[in-house]
């Protein structure tokens, strides 16, 4: 399998070359090894793309996010919700008990 390296406050973690998630997903999913039977609802994930996206267009029209910008995190969030990017959400139910994780490895794969 291939690897790139990807860097953060925490210092670098190997990333598969594949996966469009980054650090902060990476180490969430080496600290949690639980399994597929605790893997967070895909519908958790919908709901924040739902709302990136409904984010991304409100930002735009205050003007503090570019028209490009808004397009491109809308087309990413509606490939979301088309199940297109499923397998790039690999995380499980037990994190933090805020969500943070999720919500990094949404705010991930958007970028």
């Amino acid at each position: 399998m291939e690897y790139r390296i990807e860097k953060d406050t925490m210092g670098e973690v190997k990333v598969p070359a594949n996966k469009y998630w980054g650090a902060q997903t990476e180490r969430s999913r080496n600290n949690f090894k639980i399994g597929p039977a605790a893997s967070m609802p895909i519908e958790i994930i919908y709901g924040f793309a739902y709302l990136k996206k409904a984010a991304a267009y409100a930002n735009c029209e205050l003007g503090v996010l570019p028209e490009g910008k808004r397009d491109l995190i809308a087309k990413v969030c509606d490939e979301i919700l088309a199940g297109k990017l499923d397998d790039q959400f690999p995380l499980v139910i037990w994190q933090t008990g805020s969500g943070t994780q999720s919500n990094m490895n949404v705010n991930e794969v958007i970028a």
